[in-house]
């Protein structure tokens, strides 16, 4: 399979999940398709490059591992936009660039089963992984666009209304079987063709974390390169072992400023002033509504600290309609 690809990794304080994950990577060397990848440390500052580079050093990783250490923490986009770049200065726009999370374990026959995929469907600009815990079960990996209705029905979490308003949730259900089209997948997993990146752009900096893969693959598809989950290709996915921010089964912590704010990017760049309204107005009143219905029913409190009031101060009614 003659064919190019470019893997990379951003890694922030998290080196350990990243040598596990080149070391996965390893065994998929050449099966079928050769690539090289680029760790970029976003000014970790607590020895990860000296441990990445002793790493790679020890295992005889040389030949296809670069470090490509950054002089600031520019965020996820930021940190992959460096390496897509140094990748075109050194060698040109490779067919495939594969983003990988360090907290990533790739499974046997993960990148050949994306690789091929793009080769045999040409429209096809973006393709994402299969995500799993360790102990097989699926998470979800395919997902339709946000919008102001999804918002009431992620906030409100009732499950008559997300059936019957089931083409407006987030979240598809975990495929296992087939591949399926849809509007975006997770950025832990997913592999770009080099011919979107001259239609679309680069990532969006501006998006310090989250946003920046569903603001993509909205993008490409506005240019004609729509996006499909792969469930042959299979990661392990440690949710939140990277970014902190657990997934809706255990205890999440606090969410982050950014959050919120590449939250109303997207909305403002895709949908409006008027929509971010509606979004920031029916999703206060969906979790008010849910908080209630949590204590009534006794259901576990699993959200973050502060939640409905760090979402107020962020929302229109505080912020106004500034990006």
């Amino acid at each position: 399979m003659s064919v190019s690809l470019s893997i990379v990794i951003v890694n922030y304080q998290t080196p350990r999940l990243t040598v596990e994950c080149l070391a996965s990577l390893k065994e998929e060397l050449g099966k079928p398709v050769l690539f090289t990848v680029t760790v970029v440390d976003n000014n970790s500052g607590d020895g990860s490059v000296e441990y990445l580079i002793e790493a790679v050093k020890e295992n005889g990783w040389q030949a296809w591992v670069n470090i490509l250490p950054l002089p600031e923490n520019g965020g996820f986009a930021y940190g992959n936009n460096r390496a897509i770049q140094k990748i075109i200065e050194t060698r040109g726009l490779t067919d495939y660039i594969w983003l990988l999370n360090p907290d990533t374990v790739v499974l046997a026959g993960s990148c050949g089963a994306l690789v091929r995929f793009l080769d045999e469907h040409p429209e096809v600009g973006i393709v994402g992984s299969r995500l799993e815990d360790p102990d097989g079960t699926p998470q979800v990996s395919a997902f339709r666009d946000h919008s102001v209705v999804s918002e009431f029905l992620s906030a409100f979490r009732l499950g008559l209304a997300s059936t019957l308003l089931h083409k407006w949730v987030v979240a598809q259900a975990p495929q296992s079987v087939y591949p399926v089209k849809t509007d975006w997948v997770s950025g832990a997993s997913m592999m770009i063709r080099g011919a979107v990146f001259d239609d679309v752009g680069l990532l969006d900096e501006k998006y310090f974390m989250y946003f920046e893969e569903v603001d993509f693959c909205l993008k490409a598809r506005k240019e004609g390169w729509p996006c499909w989950y792969v469930p042959a290709s299979r990661v392990v996915h440690l949710v939140g072992a990277a970014s902190g921010i657990s997934d809706n089964r255990r205890k999440a912590r606090r969410r982050p400023a950014y959050w919120f704010e590449s939250r109303r990017r997207f909305f403002l760049n895709h949908h409006g002033k008027r929509a971010l309204f509606w979004a920031d107005t029916l999703w206060i009143l969906g979790y008010g509504l849910w908080r209630i219905r949590r204590r009534l029913q006794r259901k576990p409190d699993l959200d973050p600290p502060y939640f409905l009031k760090d979402f107020f101060f962020q929302s229109v009614f505080c912020k106004g309609f500034g990006k």
